[in-house]
């Protein structure tokens, strides 16, 4: 074959782009499985951060210890163990009745974690809300996001912003009471935290994230 004509560049190119999709293809294949068990594993540093535990050696082993279920609450506000894989994500999960509770155990003393998630102000936020035994008492918090600005919105990540839950109640009445007020217009300090400045947005997605994801555990937390 001529190797100077357009057809031989032509096979040439084609036999190359199927090796290499097929090269790209087996690598993935090859490393799905890890990359499961690290998401998975980073989700577990997650819940335990709502607990304030962070910065340990073997998350895995900590999880295990303090996690005692990963629970699913009924119509009745009862909690039942979750038969299905352990979640990545809870997107959706409340829309489909599926309210997930992680009993929990810190220093002897039972704790709750509540998944929540909404969106900001360019793309999802989300989080975890640990709860005191009393199930009304903020012990613990830990948002995220996908793409907050930096310095502004992005600020949810921080402990400057997440520890101001610490104490806070959740419900006031019938409400949900705790929630992200613009910054420094604190009135009631059992409920409210302050906004991020220069990120109204974001602080708003909290707050309606919190309304929206706790409201429907009411049965359970009250």
């Amino acid at each position: 074959m001529n190797t100077n004509s357009n057809s031989y560049t032509i096979i040439y190119a084609s036999v190359m782009v199927i090796i290499v999709a097929f090269l790209l293809a087996f690598v993935s294949s090859s490393l799905k499985e890890q990359q499961n068990k690290n998401v998975e594993l980073d989700t577990k540093k997650q819940i335990l951060a709502a607990l304030n535990i962070a910065d340990v050696e073997d998350a895995e082993a900590t999880y295990n210890s303090v996690v005692k279920g990963d629970m699913l609450m009924q119509a009745d506000g009862s909690l039942v163990a979750n038969e299905g894989a352990f979640n990545t994500t809870y997107k959706g999960e409340i829309a489909e009745g599926r309210l997930h509770v992680f009993e929990c155990e810190v220093d002897g003393q039972k704790k709750y974690v509540i998944p929540v998630y909404g969106a900001g102000l360019w793309g999802p936020i989300w989080g975890y809300i640990g709860l005191d035994e009393d199930k009304n008492t903020v012990y613990g918090t830990y948002f995220s996001h996908a793409g907050e600005t930096p310095g502004l919105g992005a600020e949810i990540t921080t402990p400057k912003f997440q520890t101001q839950f610490v104490g806070k109640k959740v419900f006031d009445g019938a409400n949900v009471g705790l929630c992200v007020v613009k910054n420094g217009r604190v009135a009631n300090p059992d409920y409210e935290v302050d906004g991020i400045s220069g990120g109204t947005i974001t602080s708003q997605g909290v707050d309606a994230m919190l309304k929206n994801c706790l409201k429907p555990y009411e049965k359970f937390l009250k």
